[in-house]
């Protein structure tokens, strides 16, 4: 258990890093900006939520906005919304030949790119016990449920890992190329920084994508790599679970989220003021209990079974 002194010290700490963020937020800005008017951006899951929040943003700002999605339908209601400005895409961001049809798509229509939004996903809400199919936390899961278990963390791996990583080796070299002042942003979340029970599979994927980019940022310091993690989110990401249980009906409307116009313009923000790191939103509480799950896990631990009413 931490002494009060060593809670005294984090706390200075992290006033120290929130300090230090604030300083160094000012001087982040892309290099050569490029006019709303001239930009060329791509958003992946752009059927409904955070995605098609960003195209509405940037097309109602004069952006070309190309807007990807596995379903035709959204797209057309909301090419229809945004006009001209809007080029609709039907594909799936986890295909490998999906993806590089856009690539050539955009290079004949755009000659380039200089903006990437990676908001495409899938959820998983079940506690990593509960995929295996048994009940009671003290059963011993036979061969079929350690293999269904597998079969939905795979699930959840394609979406909120290869996706992005699909996405990422198929543009990264051609936004290199034709982009002044080249862009990209994965939406990720807190849940990859703070854990959670019955969100540790979720969590664990967008961790790993998480890390990639950071990465990434690294290998090509040339483009403004940003990783935005928000909190909860209004809307119907809930019905993206991979570990749903059918025989039980779940409302896959969150109202009580943050708003999507909110989040959809702290993206847009970070993206035209060149951050790079993580945003988390909001910074209080979740940075800071990023933070302190450092030097007190216990407590942590404890209002998050708080937070979710989780019983062990």
């Amino acid at each position: 258990m931490p002494t009060s002194a060593h809670l005294t010290g984090a706390v200075a700490a992290l006033v120290a890093v929130f300090a230090i963020r604030h300083i160094i937020k000012t001087q982040r800005h892309r290099s050569t900006r490029v006019r709303p008017a001239e930009e060329r951006v791509l958003i992946l899951g752009a059927s409904s939520g955070l995605g098609r929040t960003l195209v509405k943003q940037y097309t109602a700002r004069g952006a070309k906005v190309c807007a990807v999605a596995r379903r035709s339908e959204p797209l057309d209601e909301l090419a229809k919304d945004c006009g001209d400005r809007c080029l609709p895409f039907v594909g799936d961001f986890t295909d490998a030949a999906d993806m590089e049809k856009l690539r050539g798509q955009l290079l004949r229509q755009w000659d380039g790119l200089d903006t990437l939004h990676i908001c495409a996903g899938v959820s998983a809400v079940q506690p990593v016990m509960a995929l295996t199919g048994i009940k009671s936390s003290d059963e011993d899961p036979n061969v079929a449920g350690v293999q269904r278990a597998a079969e939905i963390a795979s699930r959840a791996t394609q979406g909120n890992f290869f996706g992005p990583f699909i996405a990422a080796v198929t543009f990264i070299p051609m936004i290199r190329r034709t982009s002044a002042s080249p862009a990209i942003l994965l939406v990720s979340s807190v849940a990859a920084i703070v854990p959670a029970p019955t969100r540790a599979l979720y969590a664990a994927t967008k961790a790993a994508s998480l890390l990639l980019f950071q990465s990434l940022a690294i290998e090509h310091p040339e483009i403004a790599f940003t990783c935005v993690l928000p909190a909860t989110i209004e809307g119907n990401f809930r019905s993206s679970a991979v570990d749903a249980d059918p025989s039980e009906k779940v409302d896959e409307t969150n109202k009580k989220g943050l708003k999507l116009e909110y989040v959809a313009s702290r993206c847009a923000e970070a993206v035209d003021q060149g951050l790079r790191g993580n945003v988390v939103i909001p910074w209080i509480p979740y940075a800071i209990a990023h933070h302190l799950y450092y030097i007190w896990p216990l407590f942590i631990e404890r209002q998050a079974r708080k937070k979710y009413n989780f019983t062990a």
